[in-house]
């Protein structure tokens, strides 16, 4: 299925979840948020929140600076 994942077109499994999303963009122990049509996704919720068809997904990393 096709979802648009910051701001580009991209085809995933269907029926993703968001967990599976961030495992196979490889981001496991990386410091990020994610939204879901501009709704932010509880890490605690990762497990449960399905994808679906033109969803669109905002995957925002954490960069450390000083």
């Amino acid at each position: 299925m096709k979802i648009i994942l910051n701001g580009a077109p991209r085809e995933i499994a269907d029926g993703m979840l968001v967990s599976e999303l961030v495992e196979y963009l490889e981001l496991l122990g990386q410091r990020f948020a994610v939204e879901v049509n501009a709704e932010l996704v509880p890490r605690s919720r990762f497990a449960e929140h399905r994808l679906v068809a033109g969803d669109t997904v905002e995957i925002i990393q954490a960069v450390g600076g000083g």
